[in-house]
């Protein structure tokens, strides 16, 4: 089979299930994880898909919109990784929360599911999706945070318990095996965005692990998935595999070691 009908079938998979797996890619098509990871690096190329360690997932589709304003806060290229990938995990009609955090900024950026609703109490986040016609934002309103450019307090709490949404994406200050923590007012507001949510991700870069932050906001009953920019411990991939937690990694390099 040439490679150019190989990745076709690729995509249609793609088309139906959202994701694929190396391991699928060589059971099905009865080739070498190099010659699949070579797939899906041409793919990538093409912008057709998001790269994660281990396989692949459908990106939402893009359209083009204006040129965005300056960023007032800049995130690292690994925060960017992260956030690339989350985006690629929001599907066209979806409703979705997005916390306060830089890192969850950065998937507000790549953002670009048509349409779909967004929920949040960041004004960086929601001044750059102001820039995309089709994505409807719920600006939260409360208590304004001047350095960081979010809300808080019991009327964004109470505001999102009017709220039902397919997915919650979520930032931390420190993870651990006990938990998420953060500061005590941002963590209460993520505590209830998540409980209002049928799927949480939680987007936490590698410095963020086995760190305690001031307030434990919740535990891991709570997420569903985690993507970070670095494979965690055996130990820790243990622990998350024990709770039904699923790590997702962006595929920027081949040989990433674990932390």
């Amino acid at each position: 089979m040439y490679q150019e009908e190989r990745m076709q079938l690729i995509m249609d998979h793609l088309t139906n299930s959202g994701r694929i797996s190396i391991e699928e890619i060589c059971n099905n098509f009865e080739v070498s994880r190099d010659t699949a990871r070579r797939d899906l690096i041409k793919l990538e190329e093409q912008d057709l898909i998001v790269r994660t360690r281990g396989g692949a997932l459908l990106p939402s589709p893009i359209q083009e919109f204006k040129n965005y304003k300056d960023r007032l806060v800049i995130v690292s290229d690994e925060k960017k990784q992260i956030g690339k990938l989350a985006a690629a995990l929001v599907r066209k009609g979806d409703r979705i929360i997005l916390d306060s955090s830089t890192t969850v900024q950065a998937c507000a950026e790549f953002l670009h599911a048509d349409p779909c609703t967004v929920i949040t109490n960041s004004i960086n986040s929601a001044d750059s999706l102001s820039e995309k016609d089709s994505i409807h934002i719920r600006l939260l309103g409360g208590i304004l945070h001047k350095e960081h450019r979010y809300v808080y307090g019991a009327s964004v709490i109470e505001a999102l318990s009017n709220y039902y949404v397919e997915k919650a994406f979520i930032g931390v200050g420190g993870v651990t095996k006990d938990g998420l923590s953060s500061d005590d007012e941002e963590g209460k507001v993520k505590r209830k965005m998540m409980e209002q949510a049928e799927m949480v991700i939680v987007l936490a870069d590698h410095s963020k692990f086995g760190r305690n932050y001031f307030y434990r906001f919740a535990d891991w009953s709570k997420v569903d998935v985690i993507i970070t920019d670095q494979l965690p411990s055996a130990s820790m991939m243990d622990f998350f595999e024990k709770h039904q937690v699923e790590v997702l990694v962006p595929e920027t390099n081949e040989d990433q070691e674990v932390l």
